[in-house]
């Protein structure tokens, strides 16, 4: 189920841009202090590193990614989700616009 609407948080107006305007995000901020991001990713292929385990939300557009330490490409659309571990990497490859919910932890 892809989550459509996220009420009772604070937004962090300033925008998130990486790689050259590719990816763009805001963070968010539940009321119960939870951390969380909402943006989109460009067409690209890109790899992003973690500090925090992530878990990664579609909620529209699609895009295949690869953990590191991995050969495969999986492909995630919308209402589908993935996971990252904590100190590692994904590349991901995006061939329409990818709009995103990062979990963190």
């Amino acid at each position: 189920m892809t989550t459509e609407q996220l009420d009772g948080v604070s937004v962090t107006t300033r925008a998130n841009v990486y790689f050259e305007g590719k990816c763009v995000s805001h963070g968010i901020t539940l009321a119960d202090g939870t951390k969380k991001s909402v943006g989109v990713v460009l067409p690209a292929t890109l790899t992003f590193k973690t500090s925090a385990p992530e878990v990664m939300e579609c909620v529209a557009g699609a895009c295949e990614y690869r953990l590191a330490g991995t050969d495969t490409w999986q492909h995630v659309g919308p209402g589908e989700r993935f996971s990252v571990p904590a100190h590692s990497s994904f590349d991901i490859r995006v061939t329409e616009a990818y709009h995103y919910i990062c979990h963190f932890g």
